[in-house]
């Protein structure tokens, strides 16, 4: 009996040994690829874009199912049009499925219409935590084809596979864990996509903004005296540049920070103000009887208005287009 009481001692110490190795386990590792078929339907206003991919997992725990489980966290909706379960040759299993989904984002648009975006897709799974589950990369071919972007080009070497963990400073509601705090592996896909035609969309967007302030600068020709002519064309212009701009806006998101559309429409409306101001002075002139200084005034603010006005458009463009 005292023979085997050393022996029993080992056995309880090797079972203890196993159980803490056990729970200290890796986490199994989910091999995932993407293979994107369509980028299209890019919104700015609503902030979204649909993306129809094909996505794949090899993974050896079961109760992953990644059917059910799939999580895509900016997603506004996610459509699953084809799904199939097979297994690898080393026993894993090999899921694979065809998804539709309309996607959250956000847009930089202060450089617009010369902008670059980047386009992002998370893959979480909903029930099993970083301890239990880490995803892998799928390197191996290419993981877009030659997907049409209307308006749009991908930008050279701006496509990213990597996998990070995502932490979210709650429980979900686990009283078992001892804080509020759960860690999520996540699949993650960055893609980098540029406009095309840039310079088409910049006349057709600005070509109001521009029409207007000549229609402004046109005053510096008319006479001096003739006051209704010259404040006619103001006013119009000036809502004609008003107009332009919420035109523009209504089409893009709101945005907290100056963008090159609000630069160039408040370059317009200070100097369409200035135009106003200096027919003021001008008509004061010729209340004075002294035409020939309004003309020459006339003359030099002309020159003036017109230089300073190229000058900061084509600052601030080339700013935005470099």
């Amino acid at each position: 009996m005292k023979k085997l009481l050393p022996l029993a001692g080992l056995f309880l110490f090797l079972l203890c040994l196993s159980s803490v190795k056990s729970s200290g386990a890796a986490p199994d590792t989910v091999t995932t690829g993407i293979y994107i078929t369509s980028i299209h339907n890019i919104d700015f206003k609503q902030k979204e874009y649909a993306i129809t991919l094909w996505l794949w997992l090899k993974y050896r725990n079961k109760d992953f199912d990644f059917e059910k489980n799939i999580e895509i966290p900016q997603a506004k909706s996610v459509t699953k049009s084809f799904t199939t379960t097979d297994s690898t040759k080393d026993g894993r299993v090999y899921l694979i499925m065809k998804l539709d989904c309309i996607m959250k984002d956000s847009w930089k648009t202060a450089k617009f219409p010369f902008d670059y975006q980047t386009l992002r897709l998370t893959i979480e799974n909903s029930q099993y935590d970083s301890t239990e589950l880490v995803f892998g990369v799928d390197t191996l071919g290419a993981h877009y084809g030659a997907f049409a972007i209307n308006g749009w080009s991908i930008r050279p070497d701006s496509f990213n596979l990597y996998v990070k963990n995502m932490p979210y400073k709650t429980a979900f509601g686990d009283e078992t864990l001892s804080k509020a705090y759960t860690s999520y592996s996540a699949f993650r896909m960055k893609i980098g996509i540029k406009r095309e035609a840039s310079w088409t969309l910049f006349w057709k967007t600005f070509i109001g903004m521009y029409v207007a302030f000549f229609i402004a600068f046109v005053c510096f020709f008319v006479h001096a005296g003739s006051i209704e002519a010259r404040f006619g064309l103001n006013v119009g212009a000036l809502f004609a540049a008003v107009g332009n701009k919420y035109i523009i806006d209504s089409s893009l998101p709101d945005s907290l920070s100056p963008t090159l559309v609000d630069m160039l429409h408040g370059i317009t409306l200070i100097f369409i103000f200035i135009v106003i101001a200096s027919t003021i002075y001008a008509l004061k002139l010729v209340k004075e009887n002294q035409l020939r200084q309004a003309d020459r005034f006339d003359t030099r603010m002309s020159r003036i208005v017109l230089l300073t006005y190229l000058g900061l458009n084509i600052y601030f463009i080339a700013q935005a287009a470099m």
